[in-house]
């Protein structure tokens, strides 16, 4: 196994390889003048596996473009397996029509790279894991909220309160609350599909005098985050954090959620960013080291 740390996710690659103990393979990657992307792998691949580590958040488009590449180029230097470790797997939240004439973009995404040569897909808390069912080669999707969670453990939010956005991530709330050994719980989320506009409730939620993280998959424009905020400061709570596996955060968001009095985000580098402060390193090299 040769791991090529691809321009998105290059000190995480390089990371995953440090724990691994394997060698990296460089890529020389430059845009022309109109645009295109080039890529070009610098070393010897006959024979191996290759896991390329490229992330695929903002520019989306781009970095799908340069995943493809560089699975292409494994495959046409002699790797007998290509596997794209892609913690953040753009386009994955359209995995179902809703409106007539649509498409399922996790699909199309997925038919893509099986066409330029991956055979197997790891990724980290993607939108809905039954969608990697129906893709055209292995794909897993592993959790590190545990790894979120254990990050506020080592800041000494011992039973911390875990709030999920919605019912339906619940799971997530439940794995943090399972590191934190404190309470959780979740709010009541409806998302308009024309307008994409948040609604949240809240419950009568038992968080008076408590420190509350709020828990979530993605954060991106903020709106979920900043509700839920609100609702736990009318419930009395004491202390607010966020914290994210892929954080977005496009454009002021993090601005909106730190003066909706969130103390601190906290994310991983699944999507580099200045709130990234909890690597997938040792999570994602152990899952390859399990297979």
């Amino acid at each position: 196994m040769k791991i090529i740390p691809g321009p998105s996710s290059r000190e995480l690659g390089e990371g995953i390889a440090n724990l691994m103990r394997v060698e990296t393979i460089a890529v020389a990657s430059r845009t022309f003048t109109d645009g295109e992307t080039y890529i070009r792998l610098s070393g010897d691949l006959y024979g191996e596996e290759a896991v390329i580590v490229q992330t695929t958040g903002p520019p989306q488009d781009t970095n799908l473009m340069k995943l493809a590449l560089m699975a292409n180029a494994a495959k046409r230097n002699g790797a007998k397996k290509v596997t794209a470790l892609v913690p953040y797997l753009a386009y994955a939240r359209q995995d179902k029509i809703f409106l007539q004439g649509e498409t399922i973009s996790i699909e199309v995404v997925a038919r893509m790279l099986s066409a330029v040569g991956v055979d197997e897909l790891l990724t980290t808390n993607v939108h809905e894991k039954k969608a990697l069912a129906k893709l055209p080669f292995r794909a897993k999707s592993v959790s590190a909220i545990p790894l979120l969670a254990e990050y506020f453990i080592q800041r000494g939010f011992e039973r911390a309160f875990a709030l999920a956005p919605d019912k339906g991530a619940m799971y997530v709330a439940d794995e943090a609350k399972a590191v934190l050994g404190g309470e959780n719980g979740h709010l009541d989320k409806q998302r308009d599909r024309y307008t994409g506009e948040v609604k949240t409730e809240g419950k009568s939620l038992n968080v008076k005098g408590e420190t509350c993280i709020i828990f979530d998959d993605v954060i991106t424009a903020g709106d979920t985050i900043v509700n839920a905020a609100r609702i736990l400061r009318d419930n009395g709570a004491k202390r607010i954090f966020a914290a994210c596996v892929h954080p977005l955060l496009i454009g002021d968001t993090e601005k909106r959620i730190l003066d909706a009095r969130v103390e601190e985000i906290i994310g991983t580098d699944s999507i580099p960013s200045q709130v990234s402060k909890v690597t997938l390193a040792p999570l994602l090299s152990g899952e390859l080291k399990r297979r």
